[in-house]
């Protein structure tokens, strides 16, 4: 396989593969059989990451083997959403022939929405002038007037160049609802655009008639917390990343959603001021204590919880945890299996073609008795 092919005839087998491994991986946890989320086959993803080979007269995009390190020349990315492939091609033959956007250009970056909107940001090891903005607005401007809804950005040592805006409106619906939601370049989006929907409603599914408020940890952009705010009174979420915060205070208004508040700190420092081990200036204008949150949402990088988090997620009745990483998903489940039983289980194909697996699992505690 490489990245202009993709084995489509293999995509069953690929994740049948997937659903046995998380199945054998669950079995110590008891969990109920996985619902299986599928992806298209092909032109799944949102956004990609190309590096430029210059040759001679000719440029274009590149890869790299992960294995041997070979370099790979792409003309076509199967994987790639339809647009970024289209970008692709206008890229390369509008920049061939214009010296002050090809010089010294090392890579070309997509970002893609199902709703038409892209940015392209290029990548360069010299500094810009005002000779590359006024390239790049031309080129840009020709992009448009072939029909494109595109913001171009440069990039070099320690320099960003927006000619217009940083940021793409995607638009999804989800369980009826349209939501908007603001993706800023260079910051952290769910690449697999129909696999996110399918992860938002199963969300949804598994918190149907849920009671009091949600706590979200990881919030990023509010994709689940705009999603989930209509089934909780508030939503309290934390974010530490400062474009991801920013994004997700745009995203509460432009859909009018008037119960959640977001929070800049990490989830650690989050458990810290739960537990009163320490104060946080940002959290003065917010009462915690008028939060009566019935369920905790976790949405964590690949290493998971830390140990203090996972013992201050068990304190609530129900764990909501999507995961990226089924192994340190199981790391934690085996403290969290102590007091929760896993009710629901989802295996979402994010990654055709790779061992890559998001799970998601709905965590209700045990019945005491005594």
């Amino acid at each position: 396989m490489t990245p202009q092919t993709l084995p489509l005839d293999q995509y069953e087998h690929q994740l049948t593969e997937k659903a046995n491994r998380l199945r054998q991986m669950m079995l110590a946890f008891q969990a109920p059989e996985a619902q299986i989320f599928r992806s298209r086959p092909a032109h799944y993803r949102m956004r990609a990451e190309f590096r430029i080979w210059h040759d001679e007269d000719d440029l274009y995009h590149i890869m790299f083997d992960q294995q041997t390190k070979a370099r790979i020349r792409i003309d076509h990315f199967m994987a790639g959403s339809s647009l970024i492939n289209t970008l692709m091609t206008e890229m390369m033959t509008a920049i061939r022939p214009e010296p002050v956007l090809r010089a010294k250009l090392f890579q070309i970056d997509y970002l893609t929405t199902l709703s038409g909107e892209a940015v392209v940001t290029l990548i360069y090891h010299r500094p810009l002038d005002d000779a590359w903005r006024d390239g790049a607005a031309r080129l840009r401007d020709a992009l448009r007037a072939r029909g494109y809804q595109i913001q171009l950005i440069g990039r070099a040592n320690k320099t960003k160049i927006c000619l217009d805006r940083d940021y793409v409106d995607e638009r999804l619906t989800v369980a009826g609802r349209t939501l908007i939601y603001r993706q800023i370049e260079n910051s952290f989006t769910q690449p697999n655009a129909d696999i996110n929907i399918h992860m938002l409603e199963w969300a949804l599914a598994a918190t149907e008639g849920a009671q009091g408020d949600l706590l979200e940890l990881y919030c990023g952009n509010g994709n689940f917390s705009l999603a989930l705010a209509r089934h909780f009174d508030k939503v309290l979420a934390t974010e530490i990343a400062k474009p991801s915060v920013k994004a997700a205070q745009y995203n509460i208004a432009a859909n009018h959603i008037d119960n959640v508040q977001i929070i800049r700190m990490s989830a650690e420092e989050f458990t810290q001021a739960m537990r009163g081990e320490r104060e946080f200036t940002r959290l003065k204008e917010i009462d915690l204590r008028s939060y009566r949150c019935e369920t905790i949402f976790v949405d964590p990088p690949r290493n998971g919880l830390d140990d203090e988090t996972v013992s201050m997620v068990q304190a609530y009745p129900r764990i909501l945890y999507i995961s990226c990483n089924p192994d340190s998903l199981c790391r934690n489940l085996t403290t969290l299996a102590a007091t929760h039983r896993i009710e629901r289980l989802a295996l979402f194909d994010q990654f055709p073609y790779t061992h890559h697996m998001e799970c998601g699992v709905l965590l209700v505690r045990k019945a005491t008795t005594g």
